[in-house]
C-alpha cells in the first residue's frame, strides 16, 4: 500500500495531480472565494432558468417543444432544487401520455426515477420503473434502461440498513450492470465511469487514475461533470488514504460544484469532515454551515441526513472552542482592570501628594498635563497596535514583538513618570520654583519623547519585516530608490509605508501617529506613489511585503 501512495505521487498524466501543500492551499483560498462570491453563480444559473421558462409561454401545451423545453428546465433544476425537477419531469410524463408516445414516457420515467433514487425516494423509484415494460423499450433508451435499474438497487444497497436486503440489492445492482455492459458504447462517458469505479474497487489504483485522467481531459471546471469526476478521483485517493489527495480533489470538485451553482452536493460537507479531524475548526465551520445551507435550498431528504451528523459535530465543537476563546478574553480583559485600577490608584496618589503643596499648586498642574498627554500618547501608540490587521502565518510573531515593545515602553515611561516627579519634589523643596516653571514650558521633552516613540516603532517593524525597506525599493524606479542616512532607520516615507503595511491605510490615523496634519501625509503618499513603478497597485503590493 505504501509502495502504491509513492508511485501515485510520481504520476504526471494531468496537470495537477502532483501537487504540494501550496497547490492544496491556493485551491482553498479559491474555494473561499467562490463561497464568498456563490449567489454570483446562482444568479447565472436563475438567468438560464429564467430565460427557459419565458421560452415555455410561448409554446403550446401538450407538444414537443414544451417537452424538449421541459427537458431543459430539468437539467438545470436537476442539481438545482429537487423539486422543480421533479416537477417539471412529472409534467412531461403527462405531456408523453397525451402525445401516446412510449419513448418519451419512458425515457422521462427513467430520468424521473434515476433522481428520485438519487435523493432518497427509492420506493417511489422502484414503483415507477416496475411500470416500465422492459420489451417495450427502445433500443436508444436500453443503456438508461439498465443504467437506471442498477442505480436505483446499489442505492438501496448502500443506504438499507437490512444487510439480507443490502445483499440482495446488490445481487440485482450487478446483474442489471452486467446488461448495461452489452448495450453501452466503449466511448461513452458512463462506460468510463463504470470503468473507474471497477477498477478503484479491484484496487488497481494506477489505471483508475489513468481512466480518470481521461474523463478530467474532456471535462472543464464549473461543470457538473468535471466536479463528478474530481469526486471520484477523491475517491482513489482515499482507497490509498492519501489525504492530502483526497482534500485536493473534494476541494476542486466543491469549487467546481459552486461555479455551476450545484445545490446536490457532498464533496463540501466530506471536505469539512477531514478539515474537522485535522483540527482545522474554521473553515471547516465554514464549510459544513454553508454546505448545509445549500441542502436545505435543494430540498432533498436524503441530503439532510447525510450532512446533518457531521454538521452536529462540528457546530457543537465549533462553539466550545469559540466559548473558550471569550473566556479567555475576558480573564485578558480582568487582569487589563486590574492594571488599570492599581495605575489609576497611582495617579491618585500622586495627585494628592502634589495638592499639598499649595504654593507651587499651578506649576504641579501643568506638570500633571504633562504626563497626563504622555500616557495619552502611550494610548495612542497601543491603540495603533491594536487595530494592526496582520496575515494569520505572521500574527504569533507580530504579537510577540510589539507586546515586547509595549511592556518595555509602559515600563519607560512610568520610570520617567517617577523620575519627574522626583524632580518636582526636588526642586519644589529647593525653591527652584521658577526652574522647575521653566522646564515645564519647554517643548524639549516632548520632542524627545517622540523621536524615541518613533525609533522603538522602527526597531520593533524592522525586526518582523528586516528586508522591507529593500523590497520597498524593488517596487520603486531605479532613480527613486530610497537612499537612507547612516544610522537611520527608516525615513518618514517609509514610515508611512510602514503603517500601511500593518493594516493602517487611513491618513487621518497616520497624522495621528506621526503628528502630521492630514494633508502632509496625502501629499507624502502621493509622491511615493509617483515614485512607483506600478501607481495603480503600489499600495496593494506593499501589503503584500513578507
Amino acid at each position: 500500500m505504501k509502495f502504491i501512495k509513492i508511485f501515485i505521487s510520481l504520476i504526471l498524466f494531468v496537470p495537477g495531480v502532483v501537487f504540494g501543500q501550496s497547490d492544496l492551499d491556493s485551491l482553498m483560498n479559491e474555494l473561499d472565494a467562490a463561497i464568498e462570491d456563490h449567489k454570483v453563480y446562482q444568479q447565472q444559473k436563475e438567468d438560464r432558468i429564467q430565460a427557459l421558462r419565458n421560452q415555455l409561454q410561448t409554446v403550446s401545451s401538450n407538444t414537443i417543444e414544451e417537452y424538449k423545453l421541459n427537458e431543459k428546465l430539468y437539467d438545470e433544476y436537476r442539481p438545482y432544487i429537487c423539486d422543480s425537477a421533479i416537477f417539471y419531469q412529472r409534467r412531461n410524463i403527462d405531456v408523453a401520455k397525451f402525445l401516446n408516445n412510449t419513448a418519451l414516457l419512458y425515457e422521462s420515467e427513467l430520468s424521473l426515477a434515476y433522481l428520485m433514487a438519487s435523493t432518497g425516494m427509492y420506493l417511489e423509484a422502484v414503483d415507477l420503473i416496475s411500470s416500465i415494460e422492459r420489451e417495450k423499450v427502445p433500443d436508444n433508451l436500453l443503456e438508461e434502461y439498465y443504467n437506471t435499474y442498477r442505480h436505483v438497487y446499489s442505492e438501496l444497497a448502500f443506504y438499507t440498513q437490512d444487510k439480507k436486503g443490502a445483499d440482495r440489492y446488490w445481487q440485482i445492482s450487478n446483474r442489471y450492470t452486467d446488461s448495461l455492459y452489452t448495450v453501452i458504447s466503449t466511448t461513452d462517458d458512463l462506460y468510463y465511469a463504470l470503468k473507474e469505479e471497477n477498477l478503484r474497487n479491484s484496487g488497481k489504483i494506477e489505471e483508475a487514475l489513468r481512466v480518470n485522467d481521461t474523463i478530467l481531459a474532456n471535462s472543464s471546471m464549473g461543470t457538473r461533470k468535471f466536479a463528478i469526476a474530481s469526486y471520484n478521483r477523491s475517491l482513489t485517493y482515499r482507497k490509498v488514504q492519501d489525504t492530502d489527495g483526497v482534500k485536493y480533489y473534494l476541494a476542486q470538485s466543491a469549487l467546481s460544484d459552486i461555479l455551476s451553482a450545484t445545490k446536490d452536493h457532498a464533496s463540501l460537507w466530506m471536505l469539512a469532515e477531514l478539515l474537522f479531524q485535522e483540527n482545522d475548526m474554521e473553515r471547516a465551520y465554514n464549510y459544513i454551515r454553508f454546505s448545509w445551507s445549500e441542502t436545505v435550498f435543494y430540498n432533498a431528504r436524503l441530503r439532510s441526513l447525510q450532512s446533518a451528523g457531521i454538521l452536529s459535530l462540528i457546530d457543537r465543537t465549533y462553539q466550545a472552542t469559540v466559548e473558550k476563546k471569550n473566556r479567555q478574553l475576558q480573564n485578558y480583559l480582568l487582569l487589563s482592570s486590574i492594571l488599570g485600577l492599581l495605575l489609576t490608584v497611582a495617579l491618585v496618589y500622586i495627585y494628592s501628594q502634589m495638592r499639598r503643596l499649595s504654593e507651587t499648586r499651578k506649576i504641579l498642574q501643568k506638570a500633571n498635563s504633562s504626563l497626563k498627554s504622555l500616557n495619552t500618547e502611550l494610548q495612542k501608540v497601543n491603540n495603533q497596535l491594536q487595530i494592526v490587521n496582520l496575515d494569520l502565518s505572521e500574527s504569533n510573531q507580530i504579537k510577540e514583538v510589539y507586546i515586547g515593545h509595549f511592556i518595555k515602553l509602559c515600563s519607560t515611561y512610568i520610570d520617567k513618570m517617577d523620575g519627574f516627579r522626583r524632580l518636582v519634589n526636588k526642586k519644589i523643596t529647593s525653591g527652584q520654583v521658577a526652574e522647575l516653571h521653566a522646564v515645564t514650558r519647554s517643548q524639549e521633552m516632548m520632542d524627545d519623547e517622540t523621536e524615541e516613540l518613533y525609533r522603538n516603532f522602527d526597531k520593533a517593524f524592522l525586526r518582523i519585516f528586516p528586508h522591507f525597506v529593500e523590497k520597498v525599493n524593488e517596487l520603486l524606479l531605479d532613480e527613486e530608490k530610497f537612499d537612507l542616512k547612516e544610522e537611520e532607520l527608516l525615513n518618514t516615507e517609509l514610515r508611512i509605508l510602514a503603517l500601511i503595511r500593518l493594516g493602517i491605510s487611513n491618513s487621518s490615523q497616520i497624522a495621528d501617529f506621526l503628528r502630521y496634519s492630514v494633508n502632509t501625509i496625502y501629499n507624502y503618499r502621493a509622491k511615493t506613489k509617483n515614485r512607483a513603478k506600478s501607481r495603480t497597485d503600489f499600495e496593494e503590493m506593499i501589503t503584500q511585503i513578507r
